[in-house]
């Protein structure tokens, strides 16, 4: 999909000199694709305590099926 930004020159020099993109589309897409992973962890930290855990759950049990 075609699309028009208007990007801070400084911002966009910097991302592909630090993360050594060879053009401003590498360099946004690692951007977006990180920026994406961080919300995706921030929702995730939300779901600790809210789960249930059984103290008597036996992983190793589990694992031998037999």
């Amino acid at each position: 999909m075609a699309t028009n930004l208007h990007l801070d020159d400084r911002l966009i020099r910097e991302a592909m000199t630090l993360g050594k993109h060879p053009t401003k589309k590498a360099a946004v897409t690692q951007a977006l694709t990180s920026y994406i992973r961080r919300l995706r962890q921030q929702r995730i930290l939300k779901l600790f305590g809210t789960i249930d855990f059984d103290p008597e759950y036996d992983y190793k049990k589990q694992r031998s099926r037999t």
